[in-house]
């Protein structure tokens, strides 16, 4: 699934599920060694594990940061399948 983050540095969020378990992730743009260590930490995970561990986490002053943007494209996953 492609999701296009926002209010990140990050512009897209790339991933595929398979049983239920989160695959393949691909942040565009953002911090690329720590985005790369979040897609090997959440590689096999499930979905609903994932959204539970990231879904708030903040940057900075921001709302939202990165591995909550992934938390909300799950989300969205999720209400689509």
């Amino acid at each position: 699934m492609k999701y296009v983050a926002l209010g990140v540095c990050s512009k897209e969020i790339n991933f595929d599920v398979v049983g239920n378990k989160i695959k393949n992730v691909s942040f565009i743009g953002g911090c690329d060694g720590n985005l790369v260590g979040i897609s090997s930490l959440v590689e096999g995970m499930d979905i609903n594990e994932v959204i539970s561990r990231l879904r708030g986490i903040q940057c900075g002053s921001k709302d939202t940061s990165c591995p909550d943007q992934l938390a909300r494209a799950l989300e969205v996953y999720k209400t689509k399948n």
